[in-house]
């Protein structure tokens, strides 16, 4: 095993920062994307389903290839993942950037997808093993959590700029200094790590979760053109349910398998997980629906359509650093509740109120989506993270990415298909898009019910026998402080 000496606050602040670099230009890579869709969909001639897979293309490899990535490194070092993860990433970034057609972008995506499933949960791996007291980890953690907040919210700001600007090709270009500064800091300052009894490979694990989540995006996004009873979808349906089954009953068997589903005998665990598909699930959704809207049915070009959707992201810009320091002083129950409230509230005005057809109201639902956004991140990923072993730390944050991976992705393919439903009904976009603003509103209270339930004495307890059953010695990540312990 490497473990390095303790660093200095000065080489733990360095750390912090590079990894919040790496995951800056992984999250906010989606949310650009996002304001430039209409300007590539004229550009490249891509019907609805099209722009779906320039997103979920991306977020699908995410999903399937976190753990695989966060367990690789824990077994051949940490810092030699991430560098390789920073330099495809930087790469594929370079080829999104030339591709001639629709095909050719969205299979430079998934090179991007490949880079960038290197980094985020090593990342998290490196910063869970570089601060290892309680409170400056949860700090860390907060920052870690603003930053992805920060770069889903400004995105489509960012992207407004650069595609009026220079081109939707430009949303790319950005990856590039900040993926090489990176680099340069990674190979500086970035000490080797590995577990110390790293996991062995999984192969059959990981083919089943590529196709559990391959078959199941791919069934949804091209349902409304193929029909939900035509033999591809029912044959997508059928290998998404076979490989769930699988999964359930040969990774158990495994003595090291790549989900250990033990994990999820904690109920934080498992509340920060269905917190994590259903918030981003939520802002992936809740994106998608407001570029179109606001580009194709309101004529907006893209540096407006950023400028309109300015208060969710000042929003959430100025809770995501409060939400971090509430989970490192007080615990993560009272971000993660406001955080359910907020998001709820934001999409019943959309699906009830009709909030697109009233300034004030769809602003107001703005500010609302930014500050349940903005209090989410925090807690669901300290709360994954906290009470595990450090040895497995690099595949409890993988799980905790792939979840917010697996949210987006389905996010954008139910709510595109229910949109592209709804159209091709001959219904306009507000008709269309009425029931995936109610999609959106169960996902808020979905946030709310399970932060309520997972966050409270007995759910503690189930974290501390889970930690107990996975590491018997004792060796484990400290847990998050609680509400009673301000000054922790």
């Amino acid at each position: 095993m490497i473990e390095p000496s303790q660093p200095s606050r000065r080489q733990r602040m360095v750390v912090l920062a590079i990894c919040c670099m790496s995951l800056l230009i992984v999250s906010l890579d989606n949310t650009v994307l996002n304001v430039a869709l209409p300007s590539m969909r004229r550009d490249l001639n891509a019907s609805v389903a099209g722009m779906q897979w320039t997103i979920d293309a991306y977020t699908l490899v995410l999903a399937s290839l976190l753990m695989l990535a966060g367990s690789t490194a824990d077994r051949i070092g940490r810092r030699k993942v991430f560098v390789a993860g920073l330099v495809l990433f930087s790469v594929g970034s370079l080829l999104c950037s030339l591709a001639p057609t629709l095909d050719w972008l969205i299979a430079y995506r998934m090179v991007q997808a490949v880079g960038g499933a290197m980094l985020n949960p090593v990342a998290m791996s490196i910063i869970t093993n570089t601060f290892t007291e309680p409170a400056e980890r949860a700090r860390a953690i907060g920052v870690w959590g603003a930053v992805a907040g920060i770069s889903m919210a400004a995105g489509p700001l960012v992207g407004g700029v650069l595609v009026d600007s220079v081109g939707w090709r430009s949303i790319f270009w950005v990856n590039l200094p900040v993926g090489l500064v990176a680099l340069a800091l990674t190979l500086r300052h970035v000490p080797e790590s590995r577990a110390a009894r790293p996991r062995r490979v999984d192969p059959v694990g990981q083919l089943l979760v590529m196709a559990l989540l391959g078959s199941l995006t791919y069934g949804i996004i091209e349902a409304p053109a193929a029909g939900w009873r035509s033999p591809l979808i029912m044959g997508c349906a059928l290998v998404a349910v076979a490989s769930l089954v699988g999964l359930l009953r040969y990774e158990p068997r495994r003595e090291e398998p790549l989900i250990d589903f033990r994990f999820f005998r904690s109920a934080p665990f498992s509340g920060a997980t269905v917190i994590a598909v259903s918030a981003f699930a939520g802002m992936a959704g809740f994106l998608f629906l407001n570029t179109l809207y606001l580009q194709e049915v309101l004529g907006l070009d893209a540096l407006h359509a950023g400028l309109y959707m300015l208060p969710m992201a000042a929003m959430t810009m100025l809770v995501a650093p409060l939400s971090g320091r509430l989970v490192g002083s007080r615990g993560p129950r009272l971000p993660v509740l406001i955080a359910g409230v907020a998001m709820a509230a934001s999409g019943l005005l959309f699906a009830a109120f009709r909030a697109e057809t009233s300034t004030a109201l769809m602003f107001t639902g703005y500010v609302l989506f930014g500050l349940g956004f903005g209090m989410v991140n925090a807690p669901v990923t300290n709360t994954a993270v906290s009470g595990m072993p450090r040895s497995q730390a690099g595949v409890a944050a993988a799980i905790a990415s792939t979840s917010r991976q697996t949210g987006s992705t389905l996010g954008v393919a139910v709510v595109g298909a229910v949109l592209a439903a709804g159209l091709a009904r001959g219904s306009d976009f507000a008709g269309s898009a009425a029931p995936a603003w109610w999609i959106i509103t169960v996902c808020g209270l979905l946030v709310l019910v399970v932060g309520a339930a997972s966050s409270g004495q007995w759910a503690r307890s189930t974290a501390e026998r889970t930690a107990r059953t996975l590491d018997p010695a004792g060796a484990r990540v400290p847990a998050a402080p609680r509400a009673s312990e301000p000054g922790h």
